[in-house]
């Protein structure tokens, strides 16, 4: 058989794999170098736009000013006018008893479509926000200068030096312990914190305190001190006294271990600070992003969805209060008497009017495409997309946002919540990231073993409401 055909064959599905799996630059060079003489050299090419799709989309924007997210958004807004026409239709065939499979799919497709369109809006966002974080501009402290230079080293050629010394110095940590690695300069942990924010819905919408121990307790007020009106002259009579509740926050470690080739760090041509915040914020952000919503508290924080709930007319502090859809395991179908946009509604009306002023909705796509179909007692589509790039998309006029992380509808589960997630959940950043270098362990290649402590958890029971699927 031809050697050229065999070679053209073998390039075609190993462009195929590198498309399906996106196979990282490093592992593909390693990968090419066993390969036989000028195959390897083939994949490489045939891979490269893959392994660029991320610089590429930098670049784009970067030259663009987001104008493409603006093309997005408006497509997304034709889009969804094309959906509420058909899905009008498909509403009015099955009051005549004409439901169409065919007009039923035609609906489904265009609403596949608008969330597609979304996530292309979001991803967009978020490669913006990439572009601005970075740099160490406006670090003029002399000490802190020291200790990044000295971490430069370090962090490229293993040089320990006076490290330790530094971040003592530099006001990081009160002790140097080079056994669990050495603190990143202030400019990099905040870079690798801004970068997070960028990815992580939970960061986005949670209140986030930077602490500088292991736990942090709060106290709330039950019911406040007694009071009352009295007249000029008048006694004042001993009010009662405020019940309080102590909440307590853990924090706990989080890690993630890049690796790069000796030969870049000695190059010297990446930005230490931006390089190390890119790669772990993916890992980082995924593994916060579930402890937030699902996380059980042990080794990890606790998620919205790992408290106790109640039926919200029997609310009690120390649970989450929940609504129900009416169907035991999805919304109810839609009716003259009843809609299903009736319990989104209820769950909103649910949180007091202070809660409900900064409310927001959070969701997986799934179930955001099942709302998206829901009407209002006036007809009116209750989902509404952004009004601009930056926006998100409402419902009731309120942002809903999408977190994977959530429950999709089921028997007994919890697809939605809507909160004032500022003042209903805490998350906690112990000051400090730590890396280890290790050029050992996976030679060629060093690691570095990054960790993070965070804590998380309700603050306010008060200010989330869930909704169950369930009568």
């Amino acid at each position: 058989m031809n050697k050229a055909f065999i070679l053209a064959a073998l390039c075609a599905v190993i462009a195929v794999v590198c498309v399906s799996f996106a196979i990282p630059a490093d592992h593909l060079s390693h990968v090419a170098g066993l390969m036989p003489h000028g195959v390897g050299t083939s994949m490489a090419m045939m891979c490269a736009p893959v392994l660029n799709h991320r610089a590429r989309g930098l670049v784009a924007i970067r030259n663009d000013g987001g104008s493409g997210a603006t093309a997005i958004l408006n497509e997304l807004k034709q889009t969804f006018e094309a959906f509420k026409t058909e899905n009008d239709k498909a509403i009015a065939d099955l009051k005549k008893g004409l439901g169409d499979v065919v007009q039923t799919e035609k609906v489904d497709r265009i609403n596949a479509e608008i969330t597609k369109l979304q996530a292309a809006i979001d991803e967009t966002n978020v490669m913006l926000a990439a572009l601005k974080v970075g740099g160490t501009a406006g670090n003029t402290d002399p000490t802190n200068g020291e200790h990044a230079k000295a971490f430069n080293r370090y962090f490229r050629k293993g040089d320990v030096g006076n490290l330790g010394e530094l971040q003592v110095k530099a006001a990081l940590t009160t002790q140097s312990d080079p056994d669990g690695g050495y603190l990143v300069p202030t400019e990099t942990e905040k870079t690798i914190d801004r970068i997070m924010g960028t990815t992580s819905i939970m960061r986005q919408l949670a209140t986030i305190l930077p602490i500088g121990t292991n736990e942090y307790k709060k106290l709330v007020n039950m019911g406040g001190a007694g009071s009352g009106w009295v007249g000029e002259e008048e006694g004042r009579p001993q009010t009662g006294t405020p019940t309080l509740r102590e909440l307590i926050f853990t924090i706990m470690e989080l890690y993630a271990n890049p690796a790069t080739t000796r030969n870049m760090l000695d190059d010297g041509i990446i930005d230490i600070g931006a390089w190390l915040a890119d790669e772990v914020n993916i890992t980082f952000a995924e593994q916060e992003g579930a402890a937030f919503v699902t996380g059980n508290g042990v080794k990890r924080p606790r998620g919205i969805l790992a408290y106790p709930t109640v039926a919200n007319a029997n609310y009690a502090w120390g649970s989450l209060g929940f609504v129900v859809t009416g169907a035991a395991a999805d919304f109810v179908a839609p009716s003259t008497s009843v809609s299903p946009a009736d319990a989104l509604l209820d769950l909103l009306y649910s949180l007091k009017q202070g809660y409900r002023n900064n409310a927001s909705f959070l969701m997986t796509d799934t179930t955001q495409g099942k709302v998206r179909k829901f009407k209002d007692a006036q007809g009116d589509y209750i989902w509404a997309p952004p009004t601009a790039t930056e926006k998100v998309p409402t419902i009731f006029g309120k942002p809903v946002y999408t977190d994977d992380n959530m429950n999709d509808v089921g028997a007994n589960t919890f697809p939605v919540a809507v909160a004032d997630f500022k003042r209903g959940y805490l998350i906690l950043d112990r000051q400090g990231v730590r890396v280890l270098r290790d050029e050992y362990t996976n030679k060629p290649y060093v690691h570095f073993y990054t960790t993070k402590r965070v804590g998380g958890g309700v603050s306010n029971f008060e200010a989330i409401k869930l909704l169950k699927c369930s009568t």
